[in-house]
């Protein structure tokens, strides 16, 4: 009963949110997608990730994912983003200097 409860709430918390800025739900949902793509490409080409193909997919999704924290007023999760792009970045960077 409580999951069922809490699968409906989400569902309705989910259906507000993608009529509050339907433009920023899509951009939320393409994010994930490369978030999640990019992790199990990474997972499953280990030892030898194509760190060249991937990095920029994964900074692309941070980036919309700051975009979007942008939008929501959140901070922390713009801060976390906008990080972890420059982050990224730099070690693309430093991956096509080494190659």
């Amino acid at each position: 009963m409580i999951i069922k409860k809490a699968a409906i709430d989400t569902w309705n918390w989910a259906k507000s949110d993608y009529q509050s800025y339907p433009f920023r739900f899509c951009v939320e949902i393409v994010a994930w997608v490369i978030s999640i793509g990019c992790t199990v490409a990474m997972a499953a080409t280990v030892p030898n990730p194509p760190l060249t193909i991937l990095y920029p997919f994964w900074m692309c999704g941070c980036a919309m994912y700051a975009w979007a924290a942008w939008t929501r007023d959140s901070f922390g999760m713009l801060a976390n983003y906008l990080l972890l792009t420059i982050v990224d970045a730099v070690g693309l960077y430093r991956i096509l200097m080494a190659s």
